[in-house]
């Protein structure tokens, strides 16, 4: 039998009344204690269906509690179920309806199916829809599609709550601010003395110049607590306080936002300047004065930085850094996601290893992850984490491979900057060769002006109203061209000799590590195309151009002897079964 290009099993009996292996699953979103009640009730309800079926074995059940029904990957009791399923330790799931077990179209589809392949039928009782049944899909279809619009029209009364809540200046959270008690019987925020103070002090110390850093040492110099009772301070702390606009009587709402209903991932809004501020119904810690003068000086701090999302889309925002970690910066999986640091192990001799994992696997799960359990996967990600050391490796050997001859290389470096200063030189001439038309233009001016004053053709104050104005304009484009003449030197207080030193201090390739100043000039991207072959991007041009219009123009080997003379270094072992060959390009 072929259904929706999919084909039955051929040893499915359905036959109702055989002997079935049955599992219940029951699923509530809060974890409220209304919720919890409703999947005690589910249970047992589950419990006088059994009773019901003589034919039926119940082995398990699976219970997600707290937990959306929008997406399968999370959560685990579900996961687990369809493992077992597909390790055949049952044939028939039965659960309440439709909407107990997904809320999403497409996972109901999907994993129906999967679970059709395995033998394994989906008995949803209220609804009374088998899976295996001739009809059985199309029905399904309909009850999960009318499922999945009913969460996103609760997704729509959930923010039309909220927006109704922020209207009123309703309080989010649990209440633990520092600086405030949570008043049981109103609901609203008073004020606690002593940790008012801290927080008095804080904005005391930024507004006088202080920074986090410098913040945070004189907190615990003074033993202050915070909101948990514990002299235990960091800047990202004393960062978030300054931020809280509660502390000038607001509360700030749209901070963050879901993506959709479906996915229920939380989006941080980076962008001060749309926040929603509401007055609240309690008393300031500081004043309005104070905040908004912090926040002056939190956004003349502020730069303008280039960071890259988890996707791989390139973002310019103030206040937002990129990682600090070089290859955090620098690579970029095949599937076109970012790559995360993360801690992997440490050594017996006490060096800690790192390794490098896409961001789609953190955040969707593995290919192989989603292929056991029947969810999409054609988009996902399987490549294994890689670890740090290998890009040093892989570095050192690349940049002495292409620098091997430093003269050469500081050569052309300073043939480059040469060219450039001649360039900049002639922009400077052409430039200040404008400036002094314009000037020689006004000083036409002020000469008619005057000739037309002892003529007595004009008022003596319509005279000098008009020489003011002209003074005021010949001086602005006169220190406009003297700043022009400090960049009339093609090379100022030996710029270039300077340059030489500072490349040959960093051009030493004998190091462990390459220095992170060669890395983050000359590296553009690092492609990982597997575990063992690495595409390196890199430029040495004064503009970069785009990876796919650069050529490759070496490709080498690793081997283990390179490798394992690589580890000695650092007093650690490599064996041969720990090692794959790895396979590098480069292109520039």
């Amino acid at each position: 039998m072929v259904e929706n290009d999919m084909v039955m099993p051929t040893n499915v009996n359905l036959n109702r009344l055989r002997k079935r292996r049955v599992v219940f699953y029951g699923r509530v979103s809060t974890e409220h204690e209304a919720q919890i009640s409703a999947l005690e009730n589910q249970m047992q309800w589950y419990d006088d269906e059994a009773n019901r079926h003589e034919n039926w074995l119940v082995l398990k059940k699976y219970i997600d509690e707290g937990i959306t029904g929008t997406q399968a990957k999370k959560r685990p009791a579900f996961l687990q179920m369809i493992q077992d399923a597909k390790q055949k330790k049952f044939d028939l799931i039965v659960t309440r309806e439709v909407c107990r077990f997904a809320r999403n179209t497409v996972d109901t589809l999907v994993v129906t199916r999967e679970l059709k392949n395995y033998g394994v039928e989906v008995y949803f009782v209220v609804d009374n829809i088998w899976t295996m049944d001739g009809d059985g899909e199309l029905r399904l279809t309909i009850m999960a599609t009318l499922a999945q619009e009913e969460s996103r029209r609760t997704s729509e009364r959930v923010r039309a709550g909220q927006k109704i809540s922020r209207d009123k200046g309703v309080l989010y959270g649990n209440g633990n601010i520092l600086g405030y008690d949570r008043d049981k019987n109103t609901g609203t925020y008073i004020i606690n003395p002593e940790q008012a103070e801290t927080v008095r002090m804080i904005y005391d110390l930024y507004a006088s110049g202080k920074g986090m850093t410098q913040i945070r040492d004189e907190m615990i110099r003074r033993k202050r607590k915070d909101s948990y009772g514990l002299v235990r301070w960091e800047n990202t702390k004393i960062s978030r306080i300054l931020h809280n606009a509660t502390y000038k009587g607001y509360q700030g709402y749209l901070k963050s936002r879901r993506d959709n209903f479906l996915d229920q991932k939380i989006i941080k809004n980076r962008d001060e300047d749309t926040y929603l501020y509401v007055k609240g119904n309690y008393e300031p810690i500081i004043t309005e004065e104070q905040w908004d003068r912090c926040r002056e000086i939190r956004e003349q701090k502020k730069r303008h930085c280039t960071y890259f999302t988890q996707n791989g889309e390139v973002r310019k925002e103030s206040g937002v850094y990129s990682s600090k970690d070089i290859w955090s910066r620098k690579l970029k999986c095949r599937c076109g996601y970012r790559m995360r640091r993360n801690k992997w192990h440490k050594n017996k001799s006490g060096e800690v290893i790192y390794g490098y994992k896409c961001y789609n696997q953190l955040n969707n799960g593995s290919k192989a992850i989603r292929d056991s359990v029947g969810v999409e996967s054609e988009k996902a990600c399987d490549l294994r984490e890689i670890c740090d050391w290998k890009f040093e490796m892989m570095a050192r050997h690349i940049f002495s491979g292409l620098w091997g001859n430093k003269k050469d290389i500081l050569n052309e470096v300073s043939s480059l900057y040469r060219v450039n200063s001649r360039e900049n030189k002639m922009e400077t001439d052409r430039e200040k060769s404008e400036l002094d038309k314009e000037i020689a233009k006004i000083d036409a001016k002020m000469k008619r002006l005057t000739q037309m004053r002892l003529d007595d053709e004009l008022p003596k104050n319509e005279y000098l109203e008009f020489k003011s104005d002209l003074e005021s304009k010949r001086n602005a484009l006169v220190l406009k061209r003297s700043k022009l003449n400090s960049k009339t030197e093609t090379d100022p207080d030996g710029l270039t000799e300077r340059i030489q030193e500072f490349l040959l201090a960093k051009m030493n390739f004998t190091e462990h590590c390459i220095d992170r100043d060669i890395i983050s000039q000359f590296v553009t991207t690092i492609i990982p195309r597997t575990e063992t072959c690495f595409e390196w991007y890199l430029n040495f041009d004064l503009i970069d151009k785009p990876n796919e219009e650069k050529k490759m123009v070496w490709e080498f080997p690793i081997e283990f002897q390179e490798a394992k003379s690589y580890r000695t270094e650092v007093n650690s072992l490599l064996r041969p079964t720990q090692w794959q060959d790895l396979l590098v390009r480069v292109y520039v």
